[in-house]
Order: structure tokens, then C-alpha cells, then sequence
């Protein structure tokens, strides 16, 4: 059901993978784009698409899609899902998260709080919060991977376990116990 789901709005959204393939300015990637992991559903490859996306979710940059992308295909993973995994970090969602990350790095760094809050890279600002964004870069994406595998493997049991109560799997174990009676 969640994987039909994905499936529908993968399709809805997203270019088909051979239109992808097939772009002149991707030509230069080569065959590598024609790796399924980057276009399939499985434990794998979205289990390594949660965690680079995760993790570029935090790099401070406007070109976090693109460093995405590039680990994605780097790492076959899933490259949609980990494209779309970067947008943890919106416009909206970007001031509180950064925040969270510069206050996570004073601690880490056991600095106190600059006096004025400047952004710029000269200013007192820039290493608790580069420092920062790393750990929750590492955090966040680290969680995502084992959270991924966790949640496919309750998935499978999940749905097994509804299979075995199935009326057709139980009439066909009944039929299974009458035919070795005989």
C-alpha cells in the first residue's frame, strides 16, 4: 500500500527515468544514470537515499539538491527520494532548524553565545554553526538509514503476517492438511 502509494506520486511528479537519461546536459554522467537503484523501490536504495538526503539537508549551501544528487548517484541510491529529502529544509522550516544546529554546535564546541548574531563568515558565528550542521547532518542522516531499514522490515512482517490471514492462504493450508491425511 505505502509502496503504491510512493509509486503514484513518484509517477505524478517526477520525469520519467528515460526522459532523465536521455537529457543532453546529463549526457556527461554517462551509464550511470542507468543504474536501477537510483529509480527503484527497495531497502537499499531507499534506505541510502533517507540518509543522503538527510544529511544534505543540513549543508548551509543553495546547492544542496545538487550535492544530493551527486551522492545519490555516487552511492546508487534512490535519487528522487534523496533529492526530495533535502526540502527538510525549506524556507519556512531553514531559520529554526539553523538555529537549533548553531546552539547544538556551541555546546559541542562549549562556546558561549556570540553577542551580535551575525551570519556573515567573518563573524563569531560561522564555526559553531558549520560545526553544527555537521553533527545534525551526521545525526539526522545516520537515524534516517536505520529508521528506513527499521520501518521496511516491520513493513515485510507487517504485511506477511496479514498474508498468513488471508481466507485464500487459510483454505489453501486447510487443503494442504486434507491431501497429506489421504
Amino acid at each position: 500500500m505505502a509502496k503504491k502509494l510512493i509509486q503514484k506520486l513518484m509517477h505524478k511528479f517526477i520525469p520519467d527515468p528515460e526522459v532523465i537519461k536521455r537529457h543532453k546536459s546529463l549526457q556527461f554522467l554517462g551509464t550511470k544514470l542507468h543504474d536501477p537503484n537510483l529509480w527503484h523501490l527497495n531497502r537499499r536504495s531507499i534506505s541510502l537515499a533517507f540518509a543522503v538526503g538527510l544529511f544534505f539537508a543540513w549543508v548551509p549551501t543553495p546547492t544542496q539538491m545538487a550535492f544530493a544528487a551527486a551522492a545519490a548517484i555516487y552511492f546508487r541510491a534512490n535519487l528522487p527520494v534523496s533529492v526530495a529529502l533535502v526540502w527538510v529544509t525549506n524556507p519556512l522550516t531553514m531559520p529554526p532548524l539553523f538555529y537549533f544546529a548553531y546552539q547544538v554546535g556551541l555546546w559541542f564546541l562549549n562556546q558561549p553565545a556570540a553577542e551580535s548574531f551575525d551570519f556573515s563568515l567573518l563573524g563569531d558565528v560561522w564555526q559553531p554553526f558549520l560545526t553544527g550542521c555537521l553533527i545534525m547532518g551526521v545525526t539526522s542522516s545516520t537515524a534516517g538509514y536505520f529508521g528506513m531499514q527499521a520501518f521496511w522490515v516491520y513493513h515485510v512482517k507487517t504485511k506477511w503476517a496479514t498474508r498468513h490471514e488471508h481466507p485464500r492462504f487459510v483454505r489453501f493450508q486447510n487443503f494442504q492438511a486434507n491431501v497429506w491425511r489421504r
